[in-house]
């Protein structure tokens, strides 16, 4: 084990696409002292593109890597049709972009690295993007003022450890194109984050105190006939599943940032796949999500993890254990599930090598800070020749927040909500220079405008679906979102 203070030059490759690995290139890592990853986000929180990755809560061992990407070398970003790179415009759909941005920057890294991430792609892409991939309605306007999609690229990141405690940094030298150019910046970052980090407090002061009203964007009575609309859509054979969501708005309060928003929702409900994103223009996610997207490791491998399925957590064990076994032997949520399932298994087939898609876990009762879920377990192996981009081509947006078949529940869900979902229902990733990648589905998220602060929530609608249950569904899945500002 690297004692503190000792930083590991590793002979990392590089790999240039479509051709055999390159020459030998830096990668500096040096372990540090383990500490909270908010106060080491601390410094940098607010600044443009700066994003913690945060396991904040164990989940059946993905609640383990917290992930700091700060100062990143490159900005992509999609919005209105049009992606810019470092503030240019570019031709290109967003997908292609961001695969030609990692393809410059190919780099392999050693296999016994203790930590998944050594530098690549971070960001978000927003659900709308789904229209990129195909023919769907866009009937709304954008009324958040953030990106369709934002990506940076980062030389050099903060990976921590939850499990073992252990922290690093890992510094690779891009943009820099020759391998004593990229030393020497390596080097340099290396150092620089690490006085940043030891420059800053040990405790963090208590976040910015402030309260709001939330509205309903849909009254109940409203959203009830709405999910009626839906039954209809279901009983005339349109579909078998529809996820119909509804927002609350709130002013947002001055002086709230997104870092401060980010730790009172992290209060109230921690995450696996918990992330905070500062955005241009003071704007942000702050998201708990429990749930995976996509995995995909180097060699291929592949897992995704759709949750449908929801109860609420008891006041007590017994009336805990009761709720989750009320879920586990409820038909309804199972066929929720199942539906669900069956779907992405098709999603993943498309990119998967012929016979490795398989189903470990069906329909799992898995326990969440407020709520326990339905969550199913599908893994199977990447085509030769195919990368993380692909793969995202493929899936996205994740079929738990759609429907079945997807496209024409993609339909009835633009016909039926009242405003885009933006960031809502896309996801938050990691993708790295190795073609390397994890994701989470943006849910239990406040999505952040320079004016209003949105949170969003809902569940899927199948044929024996309650309108009125599946509101109060909504909104025990809602509740730590909108008590992160209403004082409760």
């Amino acid at each position: 084990m690297p004692q503190d203070g000792l930083v590991l030059d590793l002979p990392a490759r590089d790999i240039k696409a479509g051709s055999s690995p390159g020459v030998d290139c830096p990668l500096l890592v040096r372990e540090i002292p383990y500490r909270d990853p908010l106060t080491a986000f601390a410094p940098w929180a607010g600044q443009p593109l700066a994003t913690l990755l945060h396991s904040a809560a164990e989940a059946g061992g993905r609640g383990r890597w917290s992930i700091l990407a700060v100062d990143p070398f490159r900005t992509i970003l999609a919005h209105g049709g049009s992606v810019t790179v470092d503030g240019h415009a570019v031709a290109g759909d967003p997908f292609a972009v961001l695969e030609q941005q990692l393809e410059a920057c190919r780099q392999s890294i050693p296999p016994d690295l203790p930590v998944p991430f050594a530098g690549g792609a971070v960001g978000f892409l927003g659900y709308e993007l789904g229209q990129v991939l195909e023919r769907l309605p866009a009937r709304h306007g954008d009324d958040t003022d953030l990106p369709d999609m934002a990506f940076g690229l980062y030389d050099t990141v903060i990976v921590f450890d939850e499990r073992e405690r252990r922290g690093w940094i890992l510094s690779n030298g891009f943009p820099e194109t020759t391998p004593i150019r990229r030393r020497l910046r390596a080097a340099d970052r290396l150092q620089s984050f690490l006085d940043r980090l030891e420059a800053a407090p040990a405790v963090l002061p208590p976040p910015h105190a402030a309260t709001a009203v939330w509205r309903p964007e849909i009254e109940r009575d409203d959203y009830c006939r709405r999910v009626e609309r839906v039954l209809e859509y279901i009983r005339a054979g349109d579909i078998f599943q529809a996820n119909f969501t509804g927002r609350f708005l709130a002013d947002r309060p001055a002086g709230l940032s997104v870092f401060d928003l980010y730790r009172r929702l992290l209060a109230l409900g921690p995450a696996p796949f918990a992330a905070c994103l500062s955005l241009p223009g003071g704007t942000g996610l702050a998201s708990a999500s429990p749930e995976r997207f996509i995995r995909l490791h180097a060699d291929g491998r592949m897992e995704t993890r759709p949750i449908k399925g929801t109860r609420p957590r008891g006041t007590d064990t017994e009336e805990d254990d009761a709720l989750a076994r009320e879920l586990e032997g409820s038909v309804k949520d199972r066929a929720e599930n199942l539906m669900i399932t069956d779907l992405l298994r098709n999603d993943i087939g498309r990119v998967a090598r012929i016979g490795s898609v398989k189903v470990p876990v069906l329909c799992g009762v898995e326990r969440f800070a407020s709520v326990h879920h339905l969550v199913s377990v599908i893994e199977g192996r990447l085509k030769p020749g195919l990368g993380p981009v692909d793969l995202l081509r493929a899936t996205f947006p994740g079929g738990s927040i759609t429907g079945a078949p997807k496209i024409r529940a993609m339909e009835i869900i633009d016909e039926l909500e009242d405003s885009r979902r933006g960031a809502y229902c896309g996801s938050v990733a990691w993708i790295g220079f190795d073609g390397a990648m994890d994701s989470s589905i943006v849910i239990r998220t406040l999505t952040v405008t320079p004016d209003r602060v949105i949170a969003q929530a809902g569940g899927g609608i199948v044929a024996d679906s309650d309108p009125a249950a599946e509101h109060d569904e909504m909104m025990v899945k809602i509740r730590p979102q909108l008590r992160a500002l209403d004082g409760g």
